[in-house]
């Protein structure tokens, strides 16, 4: 399991490691943005394979950010482990806020993956001369803002900010609530909270800030990060009694931290009306895309029910509430399951009852994270063969166990052998996967009789079956 640690400040230094030089160009790859809204995400890091990885909660279920790599770091290694992380966890994998780059490579990735592109939560991005000059027709109203508010505050002064501006950035946030609109608006009111925060970051190394002083008086405020050649915009404030003040803070901004950077990012709209048109009306280059993947395994897209399988001598089909004494038994028989590699009671979360074991195969399937076959002989339950595991790439693992009175006939591989059959044409894997203690002498014939073996560990041989 991947070690998460809640996003602090204290970490700020090794998380601005990975994203100094992340060219992803979205506002979400950058420190700033994940200090400014860890609270409200509950965002969390970890770093796997010389990869930054993040794992943030949306609507109450976890969501992961693209990895971020160091310069040798391995992505699919990271990848790999955000997939097992969920199937470890029995979550749907979620990976959101994808720039379009890495996009193809998800969709390579995945057979199967619902895909979105959500238009309020694309960030506008901006070539940095356009802000820094604002030349032709279509920044004529910028032009004409910005010669009403120099002519109302001849003198004002555009400054980068720093620790000593402290009680001034304090004196700001008073003034600019007293003119604040959005009272009435949760979402604004908690914007403007984490904004005052990230302005006491004005010190640190990781950030860029500058405002317009009028005198003494701090007017207008802005707070980025220079991630690759991306200057990402934070926070942008100003008094709205100054006319003309907001052209003129992104002119001054852009053109003293503009320079060697390809794009300016100043975020997303999240669909409010008044901010869409202000955005659109400095004229953005284009808007950056942010894909969420959600994807599916092949259960989910091909599998309506468990269907019944023929072999030779055996039925497979569905578990059924009839079987639930014969299931059981096979379940709880301690000296055959200590081969199963799985504690079925301690993965209980309740008092066992008799339904207990089979309710978790019906909700395992009906979530589609496994399909039970019950093993008959003559219509009576003899054994089990699990297709679970599903790693939304093509793959699954499978297990079969047969009861002691039925062992040594040959029964677990010919319902072996039909499940992964099963799963390889009709359910339309491209490998199934198995495992056996290496103590288990009887699971390795029987495994090495129908699949490949692929490698070993201390306590495992690997065994795998491919289309």
């Amino acid at each position: 399991m991947i070690q998460f640690k809640p996003v602090t400040k204290r970490d700020g230094a090794r998380l601005r490691r990975y994203y100094a030089a992340c060219d992803y160009e979205l506002s979400e790859y950058s420190l700033g943005g994940k200090l400014m809204w860890r609270d409200k995400y509950k965002s969390q890091w970890a770093e796997v394979a010389g990869c930054l990885v993040i794992r943030n909660e949306d609507d109450g279920h976890w969501v992961f950010d693209y990895p971020v790599a160091l310069p040798g770091g391995d992505e699919d290694a990271a990848l790999c482990a955000i997939e097992q992380e969920c199937l470890s966890s029995g979550v749907q994998l979620w990976i959101t806020v994808v720039p379009e780059r890495k996009a193809a490579q998800l969709l390579s990735r995945y057979p199967y993956a619902r895909v979105s592109n959500i238009r309020k939560w694309q960030d506008y991005l901006y070539d940095p001369r356009d802000l820094q000059l604002f030349s032709g027709r279509r920044y004529s109203g910028q032009r004409n803002h910005i010669k009403k508010f120099r002519a109302m505050c001849p003198n004002a002064v555009f400054r980068p900010l720093g620790k000593d501006d402290s009680p001034a950035i304090e004196r700001f946030w008073r003034d600019f609530e007293a003119e604040f609109s959005k009272g009435d608006n949760a979402k604004a009111v908690r914007e403007l909270t984490y904004s005052k925060r990230m302005l006491k970051l004005v010190d640190k190394p990781w950030f860029l800030s500058g405002g317009f002083f009028d005198g003494d008086k701090l007017i207008a405020l802005t707070l980025a990060e220079k991630c690759g050649g991306t200057l990402i915009i934070h926070v942008e404030k100003a008094l709205y009694s100054y006319t003309g003040v907001y052209p003129a803070l992104v002119q001054e901004f852009a053109s003293a931290f503009g320079e060697g950077c390809r794009i300016i990012n100043r975020e997303e709209d999240t669909g409010d009306k008044r901010l869409r048109m202000s955005k659109l009306q400095y004229a953005p280059v284009r808007l950056a895309p942010k894909y969420c993947f959600e994807p599916q395994n092949e259960l989910l897209r091909h599998v309506a029910a468990i269907p019944e399988l023929k072999t030779a001598r055996l039925t497979l089909s569905a578990i059924t509430e009839d079987d639930i004494p014969a299931y059981n038994a096979l379940v709880l028989d301690e000296t055959r399951n200590r081969w199963w590699g799985y504690d079925d009671v301690a993965g209980l979360k309740d008092p066992i009852t008799p339904r207990s074991f089979y309710d978790v195969a019906a909700r395992d399937f009906e979530r589609r994270l496994a399909a039970n076959f019950a093993v008959r002989l003559d219509g009576q339950l003899i054994g089990e063969a699990v297709l679970y595991n599903f790693d939304c790439r093509g793959s699954a693992e499978l297990g079969c166990r047969v009861s002691a009175e039925y062992a040594g006939n040959g029964y677990g591989t010919e319902a072996f052998a039909a499940v992964a059959e099963w799963g390889l044409y009709q359910v339309h894997l491209s490998r199934v996967l198995a495992k056996c203690f290496k103590e288990n002498g009887a699971s390795y014939k029987m495994l090495s009789s129908c699949m490949r073996r692929v490698g070993e560990d201390d306590t495992y041989f690997y065994f795998e079956k491919l289309v």
